[in-house]
């Protein structure tokens, strides 16, 4: 299965293990918790992206809005969001986190900058 950002060298950070390959359905999202940061994890088209879980606008949460063509759709007030680069899908001036994904063995990996501890597992 396909990811992002596979085998790019990133340093200054660390990979979380966030869900394990085949975890999530295709076009769903899940919440999780790494190093006290709630981020939305999405499979779509074979690969895994992972943005921030907050809306900037009423605080929803994102993981559980509707995926289609690479953009999530805030669940409360329909705010889109890009899942390749955290964009507003209306105005891409505005951006939420996007972090960077990939496939080690069967886990999949988010990338956050400032953490320490590799590849430990997330809270879901």
């Amino acid at each position: 299965m396909a990811d992002n950002h596979q085998g790019e060298a990133i340093k200054g950070g660390s990979w979380w293990t966030v869900c394990q390959v085949g975890e999530l359905a295709e076009g769903e999202g899940k919440t999780v918790i790494v190093a006290g940061k709630l981020l939305a994890v999405f499979c779509t088209q074979g690969h895994y992206y992972a943005i921030d879980d907050t809306c900037p606008h009423m605080g929803a949460s994102l993981s559980g809005g509707y995926v289609e063509d690479g953009v999530v759709t805030c669940p409360w007030h329909a705010w889109r969001f890009r899942l390749c680069d955290g964009a507003w899908a209306d105005n891409p001036r505005i951006k939420i986190g996007s972090y960077a994904v990939r496939i080690e063995g069967e886990s999949v990996q988010v990338y956050l900058e400032g953490t320490t501890t590799k590849t430990q597992g997330a809270k879901p």
